[in-house]
């Protein structure tokens, strides 16, 4: 996985980041009915493939993504 660092000192970060939107579920803000096996399953062989930038917020399913 190809990395770069953020701005002139911030982090160094995978080129590809997760976006963990669906992930939140039924809530106000998610995407619907999520299995939350199959999320932390997308997470880790995320990891394993070395991207680092993981993109969530509170709004997502109200935390739930978090």
């Amino acid at each position: 996985m190809q990395k770069r660092q953020l701005g002139k000192n911030g982090p160094i970060l995978s080129e590809i980041g997760l976006g963990t939107w669906a992930m939140g579920g039924p809530g106000i803000f998610g995407w619907g009915p999520q299995d939350d096996r199959e999320s932390i399953s997308a997470i880790h062989q995320a990891l394993e493939l070395g991207i680092n930038w993981i993109d969530t917020a509170a709004a997502y399913g109200l935390g739930h993504s978090e």
